[in-house]
């Protein structure tokens, strides 16, 4: 079995700063893929950044050069730092990961966080 906690969500001015903290734990050979995806009231859930392993990233055209995601590989933990915050990046962040239990297993598994409120308002 995986956990994963998130940490770091809160109220902040537009403008302002964040960074969530998600740690894995557990079942785990290798995390493969890591990531955040977000959910504002009442739409699905969108992704927001990923980072492989090797620390190749993807972002969401909406946060690219605002938010940057990198990862501690030796920690499984995966950061997501936010800058220049937006009322309209007001959501629940969820942290995603893609582990490898064994080192015999033959696929990934995807676990998901309990996620974390980011509100962005003055």
């Amino acid at each position: 079995q995986v956990q994963l906690v998130e940490s770091g969500g809160g109220l902040v001015q537009p403008g302002g700063s964040l960074r969530l903290s998600c740690a894995a734990s557990g079942s785990i050979f290798i995390i493969t893929t890591m990531g955040w995806y977000r959910q504002a009231p009442g739409k699905q859930r969108d992704l927001v950044a990923t980072i492989t392993r090797s620390g190749i990233t993807n972002y969401a055209d909406s946060v690219k050069g605002r938010f940057t995601i990198s990862r501690d590989n030796a920690k499984n933990t995966v950061y997501l730092q936010m800058n220049s915050l937006k009322p309209e990046d007001t959501a629940l962040y969820y942290c995603n990961a893609n582990v490898i239990p064994t080192s015999g297993a033959l696929a990934s598994l995807e676990h998901w966080g309990q996620g974390a409120l980011v509100t962005v308002s003055s």
